[in-house]
């Protein structure tokens, strides 16, 4: 089978005054990951494109053919449009076995039971539980409930298939498995397909091109070592594991206002367009949380610090601990004034005595900053 292609404008309003509007298209055959964070609109999107959202403006279009439409207005029942979406929880009926789940769109699409049953086993073996397809769902564990999900969802051969954060909930063991026949289930089959994620490695697994939803609006869209390699946005560059920071230029060096005080940067490559660029040019540095280097501030408060705190040189700056998180290879610690990430190892949140509310000093190696032109303006702390 061979998926259809999809032009899509999503204008969807809600009661609390939420607006999307975003636009998204693939190819036959494309998987593009839509990304961005809670609440920017993804899963709506995605429902929309489904028929399980009445759009207020806009049109969903698979192979030309009108789905939904403003105007003339037109709403394609769900049922109806080649449209499967998975989301994070399978839905399998209880009552029926793993394989009569897959072979249920078969059987409603008029296949034979017979012809239904054989496809359903193939699609087990394809998914990798081959023999499991006379097993009850509560007899299955969360990963293989989800590979029956992902196996009846293309044994009707959609034009386009949805992906709603479908790894959500498993165990990365489990994530990675099922990351890995999921890509090659859309290669053999040649799927179209859409697939929210907050996770850069599904993006760079699974998609062609990434397209950025933040805030109902698509902020950034290409491909996706484009995308990762040059975030438009600070979630953006969260997904790609660095810290942006929105400043201008100022005689060859990134500068911004963080409260009182001024952080200044100077680029790796002092020959760049960027760190040649006109004093008071938007720029956008980005910095690796691994590559700055934190170490407790003087004084004993933030206010304290601030008091002793003396004008930084350049790559080094006063901020000021807001969380910690752990991460696989240490801990995170996010700061404030200006906004970022910073890595470092577990035993050194203790050595340290970083708590919320801490004061630090952290520093940066020209060589390990990157500047890049900006079309906005913004530059306050922490900026898109």
């Amino acid at each position: 089978m061979t998926g259809g292609s999809l032009q899509a404008r999503v204008v969807v309003r809600r009661r609390e005054g939420f607006r999307l509007d975003a636009a998204v298209t693939a190819e036959p055959g494309e998987t593009v990951a839509v990304m961005g964070p809670s609440g920017a609109g993804k899963s709506t999107l995605l429902a929309a494109i489904a028929g399980l959202v009445r759009i207020d403006d806009g049109f969903v279009r698979v192979d030309g053919d009108a789905m939904s439409s403003a105007s003339p207005r037109r709403h394609v029942p769900s049922a109806q449009r080649s449209v499967v979406m998975l989301g994070q929880e399978p839905r399998l009926f209880p009552h029926l076995t793993a394989r009569e789940n897959v072979a249920f769109g078969p059987r409603a699409h008029g296949v034979t039971r017979d012809v239904a049953r054989q496809d359903a086993d193939e699609w087990m073996w394809r998914v990798g539980l081959p023999g499991l397809g006379g097993e009850h769902p509560a007899r299955l564990s969360g990963g293989q409930q989800q590979r029956v999900a992902l196996a009846r969802a293309l044994a009707v051969a959609p034009r386009v298939l949805l992906l709603d954060e479908p790894f959500t909930g498993l165990d990365p063991e489990t994530a990675g498995e099922l990351r890995a026949v999921l890509r090659e289930q859309l290669e053999a089959t040649v799927s179209t397909a859409l697939i929210v994620t907050h996770n850069a490695v599904d993006a760079a697994a699974l998609a062609r091109r990434i397209i950025v939803v933040e805030d109902g609006a698509v902020t950034q869209e290409g491909g996706v070592a484009e995308v990762l390699t040059l975030p438009a946005t600070r979630f953006a560059a969260a997904i790609a594991g660095t810290n942006r920071l929105v400043g201008v230029a100022h005689d060859g060096t990134w500068t911004m206002r963080a409260g009182d005080a001024t952080v200044r940067l100077a680029a790796a490559d002092p020959q760049s367009r960027a760190a040649a660029a006109r004093d008071g040019t938007p720029l956008a540095a980005l910095v690796r949380p691994g590559s700055v280097h934190l170490s407790r501030a003087v004084g004993d408060t933030w206010t304290g610090a601030l008091r002793l705190a003396v004008e930084p040189e350049t790559g080094s700056w006063l901020a000021r601990v807001v969380r910690l998180e752990q991460t696989p290879a240490g801990a995170r610690v996010h700061t404030a004034e200006p906004a970022g990430a910073v890595d470092i190892p577990a035993d050194a949140v203790a050595a340290l005595g970083l708590v919320t509310g801490a004061p630090v000093r952290l520093r940066v190696d020209h060589a390990d900053v990157r500047l890049l032109p900006t079309a906005s303006g913004a530059s306050a702390p922490g900026g898109q």
